[in-house]
């Protein structure tokens, strides 16, 4: 295994399931054992104890909304009109500032939440997709549980792990996880 790529880690699973709060809780690990993180997160924008859309912040701190119900779209999900482009702006570069970072420095780790029906409809997050999951860096992302062609690609790749989020599996996971991702051994 000396001088072998760890894999990347796939999480998947049904909405409010546990994945991100998963994923906060690994981050915080890497941050700890200062591996060099980049990537997002996406949180609901709440309004009167209502969801009105999906915000997203960059490990870097950067930080736009995705999706909002007064928004027209097209693009749309369900009631939420996308914004494909805050992708573009805010989360393509910080893929790419990953990927490169990776080239020089071991233990790199792009943490992706969400690569789901919104992301998705920005087709350079695809490509960043791609291009960080063939560069040096490991990927950890949430993945949309739904057939999607480009998220079955992924999730049928041979460097990685897929895990199925569940509430009867979530509270261990992410130490499972960071231990799959070697946090502590760069």
């Amino acid at each position: 295994m000396a001088g072998e790529k760890p894999g990347h880690v796939l999480l998947t699973g049904a909405p409010g399931c546990g994945k991100t709060t998963i994923i906060m809780g690994v981050l915080r690990l890497l941050r700890e054992s200062r591996r060099p993180v980049f990537g997002f997160w996406t949180q609901e924008i709440l309004q009167g104890g209502a969801r009105r859309g999906f915000a997203l912040e960059t490990v870097s701190g950067n930080k736009g909304t995705l999706a909002s119900v007064e928004w027209s779209g097209p693009p749309r999900v369900g009631r939420y009109g996308v914004k494909p482009e805050v992708m573009d702006r805010l989360v393509v570069p910080e893929i790419e500032r990953a990927i490169k970072e990776a080239d020089s420095t071991s233990g790199v780790v792009l943490v992706l939440d969400e690569i789901g029906k919104m992301e998705l409809f920005s087709k350079a997050f695809q490509q960043a997709v791609i291009s960080a999951f063939d560069s040096k860096a490991q990927v950890l992302a949430t993945i949309i549980a739904r057939p999607h062609p480009f998220a079955d690609t992924l999730k049928k790749r041979r460097d990685v792990t897929l895990i199925t989020v569940t509430p009867e599996n979530r509270g261990g996971l992410s130490g499972q996880i960071a231990e799959l991702l070697q946090v502590g051994s760069s």
